[in-house]
């Protein structure tokens, strides 16, 4: 990865739902979290309902981390980081959607469940 090279994105998402309140929402869109490529391996942050962990896998680049996490039955998008405009982003509850929205870059304000930032990410048109 260059200097100038936007780093890749991973979004996963699970079904898993410890909260009750979560199996209201898509079965396997039921949480989502973020992997980012760094010099220093992949970055997860992992906006969970009590904190926000975040993690550093200091994994080698070629390693297959898509591979890896589909392998225990997660959901995987890569995803491009970009530059929004320089504006308020739409006011959310914090959410692990708004989360990985925020670390991605997006401003779409209607994509509030794991399901709709699902739909999002593999709509051609928002991630080329």
């Amino acid at each position: 990865m260059s200097g100038e090279e936007m780093p890749r994105a991973l979004v996963v998402f699970s079904g898993k739902a410890e909260l009750a309140w979560l199996r209201l929402l898509r079965r396997g869109f039921r949480h989502c979290f973020v992997v980012v490529e760094t010099q220093a391996g992949w970055l997860c942050l992992n906006p969970l309902a009590h904190r926000t962990a975040l993690d550093l896998w200091p994994l080698a680049l070629e390693f297959d981390v898509a591979g890896w996490l589909r392998d225990q039955g997660l959901i995987v998008v890569e995803a491009r980081l970009i530059q929004p405009p320089r504006r308020q982003a739409p006011v959310s509850l914090y959410s692990c959607v708004e989360a990985v929205k925020r670390v991605l870059g997006i401003h779409a304000a209607w994509v509030v469940t794991p399901w709709q930032l699902y739909r999002y990410l593999t709509n051609a048109e928002n991630n080329p």
